[in-house]
């Protein structure tokens, strides 16, 4: 062969080699799996975000990075977990800035989202178009199961507002029925994407359930003198309080209820009810309050979990609804990785659709993207929020009635 031809053919050879092996001359394989969010650590959302999502994410990074890493087999190693992070501020266009910078100029490997139920609707259509797995887990909506066809890459956690709604009108149907309490209801609202979504579906399910609205006010987010609202709650005379609420009108409520002694037989609050601060500012003065979702806490896994909560947050205890289900989501999301064996995201979403998942609020087989069977209504009793409803959840608690005198 004519030593021309032969040295051109080597060098037709070696660039039909390097085309064939980019993991060694092209890109270099990953030293880390790049985590990101954008999350509300100012601004009005802060209290939610504070004790439902970012330390749920912090425990998991701790746990992860303690553990070597997440194992990919295409690699035959585990990579640490490298976080990024913006604060949104409270502020939608900030939130979805954060979110943009994550995809396209940080080019982080997973983007775990935003907390609350409009900066999730929010989020969801720029994780769509990005590729990136939507953990939706603080949000509440009826729009779920088509947001979950229209964003396959988005899974939902705690269920829709008419779930939450239902949830409720069958543990006051089962008290009508038992003779407890009369059929008239005072429900107030706040006028965010959350308290919007879950008076909506329900003043459906109490019509159904012939429950007579004898009071019904929606009221701006971000308002704190509820004692005008009160009153007129208490003029109706219900013998059921049903607040549609954010943390800051939670707390704000709670205290105003107490000064007014306003104490009708069931006294039902929603986010913010399942935090620990909260039992830290009123004591046992809420004893017998319900509220929105829940938790088992014999659970073993949640003990366990309580312990690393308390280690990486300098002490403070998660929630007892969302905070837990925020860890279970971070834990499929690693299961879903480690089966895949490697950063591909639309795999990994595959995964999270088909697959079943070990948590700490046991075992996750999402149903068209959504979790079915998640705790939806919550008590207090001697200090812990119980899971009251659906009954048939390991550890349901049996409710306490009536709500005892507010203590002073």
């Amino acid at each position: 062969m004519p030593g021309t031809l032969r040295n051109t053919l080597a060098v037709a050879a070696a660039i039909a080699a390097l085309g064939t092996a980019p993991a060694v001359f092209g890109q270099q394989a990953p030293t880390a799996i790049k985590i990101g969010w954008a999350i509300s650590k100012t601004g009005p959302y802060v209290g939610g975000a504070s004790i439902t999502t970012l330390p749920a994410y912090q425990v998991w990074v701790k746990d992860v990075n303690a553990a070597g890493g997440i194992m990919l087999k295409s690699l035959g190693k585990k990579l640490p977990v490298q976080v990024t992070e913006y604060d949104d501020r409270s502020n939608s266009d900030e939130m979805i800035k954060g979110i943009e910078r994550l995809a396209t100029q940080d080019k982080v490997d997973f983007i775990l989202p935003p907390w609350g139920t409009a900066f999730n609707l929010a989020a969801g259509p720029i994780l769509n178009r990005y590729g990136y797995p939507h953990l939706a887990v603080t949000a509440t909506t009826d729009r779920a199961p088509e947001l979950a066809k229209r964003w396959p890459n988005s899974f939902w956690f705690l269920g829709t507002s008419t779930q939450g709604a239902h949830a409720l009108v069958d543990v006051l149907t089962k008290l009508r029925t038992e003779g407890k309490i009369g059929s008239n209801i005072a429900l107030i609202s706040v006028a965010d994407q959350f308290g919007i979504e879950l008076a909506t579906a329900g003043r459906a399910a109490f019509k159904k359930a012939k429950f007579n609205l004898a009071y019904d006010k929606s009221y701006p987010l971000g308002l704190q003198d509820m004692q005008p609202i009160l009153t007129e709650a208490m003029r109706s005379n219900a013998d059921v309080f049903v607040a549609f609420s954010y943390p800051p009108d939670t707390f704000a409520i709670t205290a105003q209820a107490r000064l007014l002694n306003y104490n009708p037989k069931i006294f039902y609050t929603a986010v913010g009810t399942a935090f620990p601060v909260f039992k830290q500012k009123f004591g046992a003065s809420i004893e017998g309050q319900m509220g929105i979702g829940g938790i088992n806490p014999q659970s073993q896994e949640f003990k366990d979990y309580l312990k690393r909560h308390a280690e990486t947050t300098g002490g403070s205890e998660p929630d007892r609804w969302a905070n837990p289900v925020t860890y279970a989501s971070l834990q499929i999301l690693q299961q879903a990785i480690e089966r895949v064996g490697k950063i591909d995201r639309a795999a990994v979403i595959k995964e999270i659709q088909t697959g079943s998942f070990d948590t700490i609020v046991g075992k996750v087989k999402l149903q068209n993207n959504l979790r079915v069977d998640g705790w939806q209504v919550g008590q207090w009793q001697g200090g812990e929020y119980y899971g009251l409803y659906p009954e048939n959840l390991p550890g349901a608690h049996k409710i306490l009635f009536p709500k005892p005198a507010w203590t002073k």
